[in-house]
């Protein structure tokens, strides 16, 4: 059964009430000279894909390509909403998705998303909807580094350049944080990287989206083994 809710028409969607919606949200902005722009949006909407295989009571909405990405001003192509919008957009997407659905999971691959999607979720929980953010962690390099290079390798290898890619700030994350909240990461690095992605390979990067999927998987089941908020 087709399981993608742009696929669908709306009688058949009707007949999946039933289903999870699973909204992939992501984000458009750089990533460096090697992945391209729609790297956050990718791999939130792999994730979910690879949950709806897993679990026939999910359904996959389009994706949110648009995200919360002021931190990556003054990089050409970078397109952000900024946080009130984000904030605004997931409050008025999920209140519409529960004229139909009773659970929605937002699967959020952008960190600079947290925050508004954060406070979102708080709104609508207090609204007694039932709805999940899942934000997908690893460990080490947290921007356009080895990780997330490395998946991108795994999912679309078509669309990395790996002859541009170069070394960008490795410091830890802790360390520059102060600096990346006052002025961005133009503040810290010229290449628009955390991390080093010269090293990728999509070997790496399918071990960790099979990682990250169990992840996922374990945390939607246990939302929805328990009770309702």
């Amino acid at each position: 059964m087709m399981a993608r809710l742009a696929e669908l028409t709306s009688p058949e969607i009707g007949l999946r009430s039933d289903a999870v919606l699973a909204i992939p949200v992501g984000s458009t902005e750089q990533h460096g000279p090697h992945l391209p722009m729609s790297t956050d949006t990718d791999i939130a909407v792999a994730l979910c894909e690879r949950l709806r295989a897993t679990r026939d009571d999910v359904l996959v909405a389009p994706a949110i390509a648009y995200g919360s990405a002021g931190e990556h001003a003054g990089f050409p192509g970078t397109l952000s909403i900024g946080q009130a919008a984000m904030e605004l957009l997931i409050v008025e997407l999920c209140r519409s998705a529960f004229d139909t659905f009773d659970r929605v999971l937002l699967v959020s691959a952008h960190g600079g998303n947290h925050e508004p999607v954060t406070r979102a979720v708080r709104l609508l929980r207090s609204e007694s909807r039932d709805v999940r953010l899942h934000c997908p962690r690893w460990e080490g390099e947290p921007h356009a580094g080895h990780p997330e290079t490395s998946m991108m390798l795994a999912l679309t290898p078509e669309h990395v350049r790996m002859d541009r890619a170069v070394p960008g700030d490795s410091r830890p994350l802790a360390e520059i944080m102060p600096m990346l909240r006052a002025g961005g990461l133009r503040a810290v690095t010229e290449t628009g990287i955390l991390g080093d992605p010269t090293g990728a390979n999509p070997e790496a990067g399918q071990r960790l989206l099979e990682t990250l999927t169990a992840a996922l998987l374990d945390d939607v089941t246990a939302w929805l083994t328990s009770a309702r908020p």
